[in-house]
């Protein structure tokens, strides 16, 4: 992603000033921010604390190696202040601050994957962007819902007073860089409020937002109070204001307080402030571990999915704390992969102060808490999945990562498998609704197995040939055609004790669901026909492994199968696209005795016999969502038997 663009520069050398234009995409989310979120427009201030509060976090953190960079300060605060007057808002933290480059960098382009997708996804409708924007997270640019000019000026830790940044933007393409003088470190930014935002320039409006949104940020919030001396019958004494700092917030990390002491909503508002979204989470689980381990966690499943969850290498994680000093932003160690979607915080004492992402690598006890993480987080979604709209909600966002669990984590897989939900013919909707649990509780008498099929939609496996006789004995099947079911079906074996079986795999089992009368009547049938099947089989070659009767089909005239164990169409589809060479394999054409084309068949001769037999098979590989190596072929010996 590129950083801002020269529009033009202007070098006046006492201050280094320059004009810079705003990112292409900055400028698209800026206008749709300003009109889209005019309903939400108080967030602004919850964002602009949370940057200050991560400011403050990161110079703790490098001040453990040098405490110098405090600069004799090292009472980290973040001030708020306003004058009605002026129309301003004034919030300046003494944080870690930025130089030249991290200003245009940091302000002048948004540095975070997705942003491309995430700007097509936008339509001009209010409700729906404002929605979209809240699950891209708003940070610095929320400022200009209220004000209609910003001014940030900055200096980074540990640099000299000469080395300050002044940024300043009306939000309408273009930003101001210029360097000046600064002896504090940290960062201060000017809110020059539009003529209906005035209400915020308001003491008493201004508390209330910070109460609101950010009583739980650990940095103290503080706002000025201006007292006056009374004489003895009440009077203020003029000349005899004192001002002085007020902290207005809790101040303490919400994670270490008692359960017991901490709202629902102060968990809500939390959960905003670590994950940068402006909607509830869905549930939450609040633990303190004493022992051989002691650690701190707090993890959230959200309620939208973020734009880049399906990037296996974007960020994630927890934000990591050691004894409450900040560490680090995506501690990616602490969850796998197939639970990326939790935000949430962790703080421990079993790590060292100066630990960082190499040295993670090597902890022994990174491990044992992810392990009991992992636990934690699964606990959570078992939980929720008794409600079972919230569940639904859940699963219909980030229900196809939750399914690389069982491949991810064997350890863990009879737990993950009870959270998994399918589509079935119970209900013969695409919605994924179906607990294996319920599964097994409609199971027919004298059925041992699991029942599914694998398309490449919905409709395909819904009208799939092999849920023929399934059907008619009225037996569930699970539909199954995301991307990567076939790979998740290949790691999950069995579920309380019953094993998973592919209908369109090996030979049909339905176990004790058959009477002894049926089976034999399918023994006798398939002997009748041993001869078609022989002619069939000569006359298709090596186009095909074997052929057989089969009594799986109702409606059909034919299918096909793949041997039990053989990968299958859809995961077969997917490596070849992704450019992986498989070696080809047959199928096994099943042909339905009782179907009037086959008896066609059976009753046909020379040419016209080879011709059916291939458009048979064609057929059945159309059906299972196949694609014929030779389509002209198959339409030339359709219309060949049609006019013949």
């Amino acid at each position: 992603m590129t950083t801002a663009t020269h529009e033009q520069a202007t070098d006046k050398s006492a201050n280094h000033e320059e004009t810079l234009g705003f990112q292409t995409e900055v400028k698209q989310l800026l206008n749709l921010m300003i009109h889209s979120l005019y309903s939400n427009r108080e967030i602004f201030l919850r964002e602009l604390i949370s940057n200050a509060a991560d400011a403050c976090d990161k110079l703790r953190y490098a001040a453990l190696d040098n405490d110098a960079l405090y600069e004799g300060d090292s009472e980290l605060r973040i001030e708020i202040e306003h004058d009605s007057e002026a129309n301003t808002i004034t919030l300046r933290d003494n944080g870690v601050g930025m130089n030249r480059e991290d200003v245009i960098a940091n302000l002048g382009t948004i540095a975070r994957s997705g942003t491309a997708e995430f700007l097509k996804q936008l339509s001009g409708e209010q409700q729906k962007d404002a929605k979209l924007i809240g699950q891209f997270g708003v940070g610095f640019y929320s400022g200009f819902i209220v004000a209609d000019e910003i001014s940030v000026r900055t200096r980074k830790a540990g640099t000299q007073a000469s080395e300050g940044v002044e940024w300043r933007s009306k939000g309408e393409g273009e930003f101001t860089v210029a360097d000046i003088e600064r002896a504090q470190h940290g960062t201060e930014i000017t809110l020059h409020l539009k003529e209906d935002a005035k209400e915020f320039a308001d003491d008493y409006r201004l508390q209330s937002l910070v109460r609101k949104y950010s009583d739980h940020i650990e940095v103290p919030v503080r706002m000025p109070k201006t007292e006056t001396a009374k004489d003895d019958e009440g009077n203020s004494i003029e000349g005899s204001e004192v001002t002085t700092w007020e902290t207005v917030n809790e101040a303490t990390a919400l994670w270490s307080r008692p359960k017991s002491e901490v709202s629902d909503d102060e968990y809500k508002a939390f959960y905003k402030h670590v994950a940068h979204d402006f909607s509830d989470p869905l549930t939450w689980s609040h633990n303190k571990v004493e022992g051989k381990l002691e650690y701190t966690s707090l993890l959230y499943v959200p309620g939208r999915a973020p734009f880049d969850m399906f990037d296996r290498d974007g960020a994630r994680g927890v934000k990591l704390y050691v004894q409450r000093v900040f560490i680090m932003d995506d501690a990616e160690q602490f969850l796998p992969l197939y639970l990326r979607f939790i935000k949430g915080v962790l703080d421990t004492r079993e790590l060292s102060l100066n630990v960082s992402r190499e040295l993670l690598q090597q902890d022994p006890n990174v491990d044992k808490i992810k392990a009991a993480l992992t636990k934690r987080g699964l606990d959570m979604l078992k939980k929720l999945a008794k409600d079972k709209e919230q569940y639904q909600t859940f699963w219909n966002t980030f229900g196809s990562v939750l399914k690389e669990g069982p491949g991810e984590d064997p350890s863990n897989r009879e737990k993950i498998a009870g959270l998994l939900r399918f589509a079935s013919t119970h209900s013969d909707t695409a919605t994924q609704e179906h607990a294996l649990a319920d599964y097994v509780e409609r199971m027919k008498e004298g059925q041992q197995k699991i029942y599914y099929v694998v398309a490449d939609s919905f409709n395909a496996a819904k009208n799939s040939p092999h849920l023929e006789i399934f059907r008619k004995k009225g037996i569930e099947v699970l539909l199954l055609s995301d991307r990567i079911d076939d790979w998740l079906m290949s790691h999950l074996t069995e579920f309380d004790g019953k094993t998973f079986a592919d209908v369109a795999k090996g030979e049909l089992d339905l176990g004790d669901v058959e009477g002894e009368e049926e089976k034999k009547a399918q023994e006798e049938t398939a002997k009748a026909k041993e001869d078609l099947v022989k002619r069939v089989k000569e006359a298709l070659g090596d186009g095909v492994q074997e052929v057989k009767v089969t009594h799986r089909l109702t409606d059909s005239p034919a299918c096909v199968v793949l041997p039990e164990h053989e990968m299958g169409y859809q995961m077969r589809r997917i490596m070849e696209a992704a450019g992986q060479p498989l070696p080809e394999v047959k199928p096994i054409l099943e042909l339905n005795p009782s179907h009037a084309l086959v008896a066609r068949l059976e009753g046909a001769e020379g040419d016209l016999f080879t011709q059916l037999a291939y458009i048979l098979l064609d057929q059945a590989i159309i059906a299972e969502g196949g694609h014929l190596d030779d389509p002209a072929a198959y339409v030339k010996r359709l219309n060949s038997v049609l006019t013949a």
